[in-house]
Order: C-alpha cells, then sequence, then structure tokens
C-alpha cells in the first residue's frame, strides 16, 4: 500500500468526473468504493443498466466512464457504439472475450472481475495520462475539427440517430425538448436541457434565438417583425439574443 500512496504523493490537481455504469449493486459498490480512494477521480453518478446512464448523459458531461459489458436491455458495448460524444471509458466485466471489441472501440483499459485495487489504480493512471495528453493537443495544436453529421437522442426507451441537416428547429418545455424535423410529421421528443442539446450541435449551425428555441441557420427562410420564418413556423427572435443573432448571419441593423 505504501507504493500506492507514493503515486499520490506528487498527483495534478487534474479531477476526472466519472460515472459507473452496472447492474449488480454489489460491483457498483466496488467500483465506487475505488473510486473514492483515488484522489484525482470524483463519482458523479452511479447507474444501474445503460438507459439510466443515456438519461444521466443527456443533461451531464463527464470524463471518464466505468462501464460493465453484459447488461439487460442495452449491452455495454451496443451503449458505447450509440454515444456521439464518447468520454474515456474503462471496461469492467468478468467477460475476458469482448476484450479485442473493447479495444476496436478505443477504450482506455480493460479490467476484468474480480477487480484489485491495484489494478483498478493502474487502469484510472491511464485515463488520467490521456486526459492530460488531450488537454495539451489542443493547448498546443490547432486542428480541423471533424464534421459532426448526426446525433444520438434517447426518445421513445431507444437510442434515435437524427441527422443535423434533417432538424429545423428545437423548442424547448420545461426539462424537455422538442426536435422538429424536416422528414418527420411530428417532433422528436426527449428529457433534456436546451443548454446540452445546444452543445451537442455545431455552433456555426445552429444559433439559440430565444430561450425555448434554437434554429438551424440554413433553414431560415426570412424574418419580419421579431419572428424567424421556417417553413410554416414563425419562431420568435427575443431581444436577448437578437444582436448576437444578427451578427451571426452578417446583417447589421440601422
Amino acid at each position: 500500500m505504501e507504493e500506492v500512496q507514493e503515486q499520490f504523493s506528487e498527483l495534478p490537481t487534474t479531477l476526472l468526473r466519472c460515472i459507473a455504469i452496472d447492474d449488480e449493486s454489489l460491483a457498483l459498490d466496488l467500483v465506487e468504493d475505488n473510486i473514492a480512494k483515488v484522489p484525482f477521480l470524483k463519482l458523479e453518478a452511479r447507474c444501474r443498466n445503460a438507459f439510466e446512464a443515456i438519461e444521466y448523459l443527456q443533461n451531464n458531461q463527464v470524463d471518464l466512464i466505468f462501464l460493465d459489458i453484459q447488461m439487460p436491455g442495452l449491452t455495454g458495448v451496443q451503449f458505447l457504439e450509440g454515444l456521439t460524444h464518447k468520454p474515456m471509458v474503462i471496461f469492467v466485466t468478468a467477460y475476458q472475450q469482448y476484450a479485442v471489441e473493447g479495444f476496436n472501440l478505443d477504450v482506455i483499459d480493460y479490467v476484468l472481475k474480480p477487480i484489485s485495487f491495484e489494478r483498478f489504480l493502474k487502469a484510472s493512471h491511464k485515463a488520467l495520462d490521456h486526459f492530460k495528453s488531450k488537454l495539451a493537443l489542443q493547448g498546443q495544436v490547432s486542428t480541423a475539427e471533424t464534421k459532426v453529421e448526426y446525433i444520438f437522442i434517447h426518445a421513445d426507451y431507444a437510442l434515435m440517430k437524427i441527422m443535423l441537416d434533417d432538424i429545423l428547429y428545437i423548442e424547448g418545455l420545461k426539462d424537455y425538448i422538442k426536435i422538429h424535423v424536416r422528414t418527420q410529421k411530428f417532433p422528436v421528443v426527449c428529457r433534456m436541457t436546451m443548454k446540452l442539446i445546444a452543445e451537442k450541435l455545431p455552433a456555426d449551425a445552429f444559433l439559440r434565438i430565444h430561450k425555448s428555441f434554437i434554429v438551424s441557420l440554413k433553414k431560415i427562410e426570412s424574418i419580419r417583425n421579431q419572428k424567424v420564418k421556417i417553413g410554416e413556423n414563425h419562431i420568435p427572435l427575443s431581444d436577448s439574443y437578437s444582436e448576437q443573432f444578427y451578427q451571426t448571419i452578417g446583417y447589421q441593423k440601422t
């Protein structure tokens, strides 16, 4: 244990926000206990299945997921494949046969149950090193961002793929949003905040014009009397967002 304590003596101030996903309560308890022993990890939530995790991630951001693979309803692999913005992932599982598939999904590490703390700590340090390298790269190198063409939204107890080019506008209703798309008669309704959906969308293609509305800039047909016309819909443009809106579309009001 002295060797473990020595590893903590010169730790950076970096703190990784984590969630743990496992359908076994005892396994969750063990992961939670191990996280509590690592100073650079902070457990934000524990989820009993992938669906609980999806709902949590729709309104919260994390840096690292400790993820079981064999779970009812949606496996850990299926869950990971459905994420648009993937945090770092450490698989924690009793099934060794998924190791190759895990590394093909760019997971940080693959830890087999039963987990020793030393093995857990080693995997956690790999995540920390990866996180620090990513931050350093972002600060030193300017790279072109990968063009995002779609997002996955949890709606109707499933992950729904929505092409960004199909989105007309998004309407906020307290803790829910309605995503109006040109390919469907009815909007896609899901539990998510306007703030989080805005973070998922490319800033050069979508803009918030009201506390309750985000619009696709390329779908705007006209603006009149503080109303933005998209198809048959006239969406209010609030005063608090109007200056940014007109700057974005390159129009200077006189």
